[in-house]
């Protein structure tokens, strides 16, 4: 290779760095932002993005056309990105499973001692469903808590849950019990809940991982237990599985075997 083509591949080098630059600090951008920043033609910067598209490295919004961040710079960095983070990349994904199941689709994170709802997507069935965004809810008593606590340590579990308050009859109140639903919740990849929080709601739930394999989240869908009835679990469930994983991978978390 001739020194200006050597000098010709570290200023490409240089530039694809500084798009990368450009948009860990603005969020998203545009070809024409990035051009003028830069100070190049709009054709070098549809080069630039598309090598690192192809890589992951970047993405384009579907709605707006600007590009943002990918999820190969999470693989890289083997860690989660404020700007990346699990709503947002779960966001479009939830819509889309509220839509093909016509049910509630809610998003939690682990909270101390409950469940967080940090989203909801109401489908098409669910006429005025609660709405759990901003509530704290108790682990042991739902399909999302469950899955958050399936693969916490025994003793990190019962620090966060000194008690099982029972909330109805069907609520999980036994140590041994809880101890059983959450080896199944791991060894299934889902957990399920009829009538533990309140009569007459089922929830099935599945983890969202990370680019470490860990939990950072789980997804659910929920409605009336006399609509989500066990052959319609059987259909729910390979969709929400499907869901989780489309979640994890944008985190960054390895496909599964």
């Amino acid at each position: 290779m001739s020194d200006s083509n050597g000098s010709a591949g570290v200023q490409s080098v240089d530039r694809a760095l500084s798009v990368l630059s450009i948009l860990s600090r603005a969020g998203e951008a545009g070809v024409s932002d990035i051009a003028r920043e830069l100070g190049v033609h709009k054709s070098t910067v549809f080069r630039l993005v598309a090598t690192l598209e192809a890589h992951d490295m970047v993405e384009q919004h579907s709605d707006r056309g600007k590009y943002r961040l990918g999820v190969g710079v999470l693989r890289l960095a083997g860690a989660t990105s404020a700007r990346l983070d699990v709503v947002q990349e779960a966001r479009p994904i939830a819509r889309d499973l509220a839509t093909s199941t016509g049910e509630t689709v809610n998003l939690a994170i682990l909270a101390e001692t409950s469940a967080l709802y940090v989203d909801q997507v109401a489908g098409s069935s669910s006429l005025q469903p609660h709405n759990w965004v901003g509530q704290h809810i108790p682990l042991h008593a739902t399909s999302n808590g469950k899955v958050l606590l399936s693969e916490l340590s025994e003793a990190d579990c019962t620090q966060r849950l000194p008690r099982l308050t029972s909330y109805t009859p069907t609520t999980i109140t036994s140590r041994a019990q809880l101890r059983d639903e959450l080896a199944r919740a791991r060894k299934l990849g889902y957990a399920l809940a009829v009538d533990e929080l309140e009569i007459g709601l089922t929830a099935v739930a599945a983890p969202i991982r990370d680019a470490h394999g860990e939990v950072v989240a789980s997804l659910s869908v929920s409605g009336p237990t006399f609509r989500i009835e066990a052959e319609r679990i059987e259909e729910v469930l390979p969709l929400l599985m499907t869901a989780a994983s489309t979640v994890s991978g944008r985190l960054g978390a390895a496909a599964p075997a």
